[in-house]
């Protein structure tokens, strides 16, 4: 063998590239020459597992008996065991042999792979430099080597070709392997399975229905057992085995997993009835009646196992069914009219059948005894996609005693099968109905002290007695006293639960006449209609009784709307109500019409959709009031300030009109070099100030009606002084803006940074006018009325939120949907009420604008000073300049 030391010797010494390309194809050389060693011996071995596969998928192992199993199985092993003899020989090869493959296959002659590690066999300088060279021309040639794939000449070998009968074997092995009598390769190392004997007299019919819920078609299982894997079916579906013919009764078992077995027991309706047989009939006539007689066996699969009737056996596998989930789909709310609307999601493998929200009070007094149990809220949910669904659900929880209670809420989902899951809880304050009258509230908290535990009826009393000391200073209607006198004696003689109840009930009724006369007791009987609806076609109710229901609910909304208009009739108009926010008789009648349109279609769950966005439209309705006490006074003192801010807006744009007219005037007559037309113009006597100080606008509006423009008269100084008094003005405006702000920061509301930044532009505009340069000052002016603009938005923006804030805690006095962004339903600009503050689609003119305006006017100016040859052109430009 080659040393180690001796690869560098010849070329390889001088090129070392190619001393590692030659070793890393010695390298593949010797692999592929040891697999050319390995294939050979290693065919027996192969065909030896093929031959034990081939006799395994075949069945033979589980067709002979026990001890011929065990035979065969030793002899595969020592089959085995002998083909692996041959392996001993097996060697690395050498990398002399490498080299000699290399050369041969690639056919390189005069052996350039050992010639480089060859000496010469005189060592003359000569025959050394001689030697050297061939060595490098050899090098030359082994620049390309390849391995080539391994050539075991397995033909050599095997030469009668007999390695393909255990191929053909195994493939056919195999396809039979999928047939019903196919055998496993398990078979050799379990015992045979007992040889059942089947009846053919007798007939099975076996079949699995799945719970309807799943919506799963029946499964039936075939005659002969033929399923190999197992059938996977929906947990808690019923199996079924009719056993029919045969001359005994045959028994049904099922086979668990764990190995244990079931007798499936006979349904009581179709096992034999034995009769009495009469003196005419045949002994021996009864048994055979009986076998003729088919027989039923059920059960509920809850677990894997395997049915074993007859000698055919079916295998099952249980498909567990998992408990539904919810959870909450964004926080709890409270709706206008005081609802507890919960929006959710909820996701089930074969859909969530029913769900509700579980309510409990988060302090409890284990002593207590509440006169009503805990509030039912039912969620309704989608019949479309029920396994994966969102909905939103609106109930008036406001009657109940633990309105305005801290509660716990937790979202209960139930599947049909009757597993449950649940939501993580979330607590808050349980909506409640707020009263703007203070009697009506003192009466329902009477109520709902007693309700939440009767044992404080005496308290309840004690407040009732409270309210009725000074009538004639705290009750100003007869009626009201009348009605608390009644209570207090029912309150009095209440002697068990229903007498409480009734107790309670009656209270609830006097509160509400208090708060809204007729329009609680309509509000109520509509929102019974509503639900007795939804229960009509929650349950599927027939036509008949749908339409009924339909008559029921129309005529509870109408009652319901004509006390609504009684009610507005004598309801002020509050600042944020318009004729587009108000829900229209029209547009309840038409979905009412689609209501009953889709159920009598069969889409019941589309028509219980639209119901219950009927009832939440109507839960965010809010019933129009006056206001009182304070919040009247604030919302006046508020209006108030609205209508100065909008003073201030009018003036400040008129002052800057004023302004713009007296600079362009003044610049075209600084271009045309007009002399003075006169010291005396009427212009400066109106524009001077008063005798207080302050300039004189009513004089100036009066001309302005009167179409009249004494500037028209004036020179340009002026002019410039007509822009120096206008100053005064501009101060004025500046002082009423930081008085307005004053005003708004005693009612608790911050000015925004607008008016702020307005109040500096008015400065600046000031002092421009009192210089006399009128461009500075319109730019100002018109950066003032933004600034002021923006300042207005903020100071409504603050408004409406503590209005929403009151609404919050109860309807203060609209009638409409809840906030609608400042929009109408079609998404239209609202048209406002008071003073228009203007908003981003209208702006003041920049100072770009205000350039490209006078460049314009000079172009127009400019045609006109060349003396157009048409009269017709000279007028339109006159017209143009506004030139009388």
């Amino acid at each position: 063998m080659t040393s180690p030391s001796r690869q560098k010797k010849g070329a390889f010494a001088f090129r070392p590239s190619l001393a590692r390309l030659v070793t890393t194809k010695r390298l593949l050389a010797r692999i592929v020459l040891f697999f050319e060693q390995l294939l050979p011996p290693l065919m027996p071995v192969l065909s030896v597992i093929a031959f034990y596969l081939s006799a395994s998928w075949f069945g033979l192992f589980r067709s002979v008996p026990d001890w011929l199993r065990i035979l065969l199985l030793i002899a595969f092993a020592g089959a085995f065991l002998v083909s692996l003899l041959p392996f001993r020989t097996l060697r690395w090869p050498r990398i002399a042999e490498a080299d000699r493959m290399l050369e041969e296959r690639n056919g390189l002659p005069h052996q350039p792979v050992t010639v480089q590690e060859d000496e010469p066999a005189f060592d003359t300088p000569f025959g050394r430099a001689l030697w050297r060279e061939h060595q490098t021309r050899m090098a030359e040639k082994i620049a390309a080597l390849d391995a080539g794939l391994p050539r075991p000449d397995i033909a050599a070998h095997d030469r009668f070709a007999l390695r393909a009968v255990p191929a053909l074997l195994l493939v056919t092995a195999f396809g039979y392997s999928l047939s019903i009598n196919g055998g496993s390769i398990r078979d050799a190392l379990q015992a045979a399975p007992e040889q059942v004997v089947s009846d053919p007299a007798v007939r099975i019919d076996a079949w699995v229905t799945p719970p309807s819920y799943t919506g799963r078609a029946p499964i039936y299982l075939t005659a002969d057992g033929s399923e190999q894997a197992p059938i996977g079916i929906p947990q808690f579906s019923g199996l079924t085995v009719r056993v029919s013919g045969g001359k005994t009764a045959e028994k049904v078992v099922f086979r668990k997993a764990n190995g244990e077995a079931q007798d499936i027991s006979v349904q009581a309706d179709t096992k034999p009835q034995q009769t009495a047989a009469s003196g005419s009939e045949q002994p021996t006539a009864a048994p055979a009646s009986q076998a003729l007689v088919a027989q039923t066996h059920m059960m509920k699969l809850q677990e894997n196992g395997a049915l074993e009737v007859n000698g055919r056996r079916w295998s099952f596998e249980v498909l567990p069914d998992k408990a539904p989930e919810i959870a909450f789909d964004g926080l709890p709310k409270r709706s206008v009219n005081g609802a507890l609307e919960i929006a959710f999601t909820v996701k089930d493998d074969y859909g969530v059948q029913e769900a509700h929200a579980e309510i409990v009070p988060v302090e409890t007094d284990p002593t207590a005894t509440p006169l009503y149990p805990l509030p039912e809220y039912r969620l309704d949910i989608p019949r479309r996609n029920a396994r994966d669904a969102k909905g939103v659900t609106s109930r008036n929880l406001t009657e109940h005693p633990l309105a305005g209670k801290r509660v716990r809420i937790t979202l209960v989902a139930k599947d049909a099968a009757g597993q449950t899951g649940r939501s993580p809880p979330y607590e808050m304050a349980l909506p409640s109905r707020p009263f703007n009258e203070p009697l009506a509230a003192a009466v329902a908290e009477e109520r709902q002290v007693f309700a939440l535990d009767t044992r404080k009826m005496p308290q309840a009393i004690a407040l009732n007695e409270a309210l009725t000391i000074r009538p004639e200073e705290t009750i100003p209607k007869l009626t009201n006293y009348l009605l608390l006198e009644s209570a207090l004696a029912r309150m009095k003689l209440a002697r068990g639960e229903d007498a409480l109840k009734d107790t309670a009930q009656y209270l609830w009724e006097i509160a509400l006449g208090m708060e809204d006369g007729d329009l609680s007791l309509a509000e109520r009987k509509l929102r019974e209609a509503q639900q007795n609806l939804a229960d009509a076609l929650d349950r599927n109710a027939p036509d008949a009784e749908i339409k009924k229901l339909m008559d029921e609910l129309r005529k509870a909304m109408q009652d319901y709307m004509t006390e609504l208009a009684q009610r507005m009739q004598n309801a002020p108009m509050q600042p944020n109500q318009n004729a587009q926010n108000i829900l229209r008789q029209q547009d309840l009648e038409r979905m009412m019409d689609q209501i009953e349109n889709l159920a009598r279609s069969g889409n019941r769950d589309a028509a219980q959709q639209m119901l219950s966005e009927l009832q939440r439209m109507m839960n965010n309705l809010q019933a129009g009031r006056p206001q009182r006490g304070q919040q009247s006074q604030e919302n006046s003192e508020a209006r108030k300030q609205i209508d100065k801010l909008g003073e201030i807006l009018r003036d400040q744009q008129k002052l800057m009109e004023q302004t713009f007219r007296l600079d362009q005037q003044l610049r075209d007559r600084i271009q045309r070099g007009e002399p003075d037309m006169g010291e005396n113009d009427p212009l400066l006597d109106e524009m001077n100030p008063g005798e207080n100080g302050e300039p004189q606008d009513q004089q100036q509006g009066q001309q302005g009606k009167e179409g009249q423009q004494p500037s028209d008269q004036m020179t340009a100084e002026q002019l410039r002084e007509a822009l120096k008094h206008l100053r005064a003005q501009q101060d004025a405006l500046g002082k009423q803006l930081g008085e307005l702000q004053k005003s708004l920061g005693e009612m608790g509301m911050k000015p925004g940074p607008g008016f702020g930044q307005a109040q500096r532009e008015m400065e600046g505009a000031g002092r421009e006018l009192g210089q006399g340069r009128g461009q500075p000052a319109v730019e100002g002016q018109g950066r003032a009325l933004e600034a002021l603009r923006q300042g207005a938005r903020d100071m409504m923006n603050q408004m409406m939120q503590a209005q929403q804030g009151q609404q919050g805690q109860g309807p203060n006095g609209q009638v409409g949907q809840g906030d609608q962004n400042g929009r109408d339903p079609l998404g239209r600009p609202r048209r406002t009420q008071g003073p228009d503050f203007g908003d981003n689609s209208v702006k003041v003119p920049d100072e770009i604008d205000v350039q490209r305006a006078r460049e314009i006017l000079d172009a127009i100016r400019e045609k006109l000073g060349n003396n157009p040859p048409q009269e017709m052109e000279r007028r339109y430009l006159e017209r143009l300049l506004d030139i009388q």
